[in-house]
């Protein structure tokens, strides 16, 4: 992994324009589709059971977030990550919170079993909850346990189910199950935005939609994530205008920035 081939792949995005369909919680579907076009990729938030199989179809990434749940959106989420799988289409994971409940519990472990995923993105408290460790460290939707502590739970996963996993915190750990990447950067700022988290599920399922390598989908979307939350970091005074500035580095970002700014390491 490096930053050509992070450009390369964000080139592929701009210039596709990969439909990315995403059933997500009511609370980014904004934030994520706007980062989605910033990227340069196409959006289509949709929740409809009755029309998920034929938008399923026609996508080139599909993106399941657990953050809002009702009986409708959990069939939509069945339905079309079935229907998805069906096209050879990727599907990505945000498992928001699945150890806190007994609804996300079970339609988190549901959905691992009926649907063939891609790659999965959580906070270190999902994926240890995702991978069977207990509730894992979280409160609510928020990790109280370091990225670190879950490699082995991300690991694990990863096996099992045959994807990419990325635990996501101060550093971001990326593995396949064997290859663990730990990508550094953004700033401690982007965690008072909501959904900073979901958009960054979402921008791997724009990567996913152009690149059939997975870890590398996931890799390079965190990547461009934490250069664009660096950047935007710098010109922000507050969480308000970081958001905006946000959008304006994943739509202005070059080469040469990720040249200079990305950091990856294998562990």
């Amino acid at each position: 992994m490096n930053a050509t081939t992070v450009w390369q792949h964000m080139r592929r995005i701009r210039d596709a324009a990969p439909l990315v369909i995403n059933i997500t919680n009511y609370i980014v579907a904004n934030t994520n589709a706007n980062a989605l076009l910033a990227l340069g990729a196409s959006p289509a938030m949709s929740h409809a059971a009755s029309e998920i199989t034929d938008m399923a179809a026609v996508a080139q990434a599909f993106v399941i977030n657990i953050g809002s749940l009702n009986d409708g959106y959990v069939q939509a989420m069945y339905d079309g990550g079935k229907a998805a799988n069906e096209h050879g289409v990727p599907v990505v994971l945000d498992p928001v919170a699945c150890g806190v409940t007994a609804l996300r519990r079970a339609t988190a472990a549901g959905l691992l079993t009926e649907v063939r995923f891609a790659a999965i993105r959580g906070n270190a408290g999902e994926i240890q909850a995702l991978a069977g460790e207990g509730a894992g460290g979280s409160r609510g939707v928020d990790a109280t346990v370091g990225s670190e502590s879950a490699v082995n739970a991300a690991k694990a996963l990863a096996a099992s189910h045959g994807c990419a996993v990325c635990v996501s915190g101060e550093i971001d750990y990326v593995t396949d199950g064997h290859t663990v990447l730990a990508i550094s950067g953004g700033d401690a700022m982007m965690t008072a935005v909501t959904g900073m988290g979901c958009t960054a599920t979402a921008l791997i399922g724009a990567f996913a939609a152009v690149e059939k390598d997975f870890l590398a989908a996931t890799a390079h979307a965190m990547a461009v994530m934490n250069v664009a939350g660096e950047m935007a970091a710098e010109r922000s005074s507050g969480p308000g205008s970081l958001q905006m500035y946000f959008y304006d580095m994943l739509w202005t970002m070059t080469e040469a920035d990720l040249h200079e700014r990305l950091k990856v390491e294998q562990r």
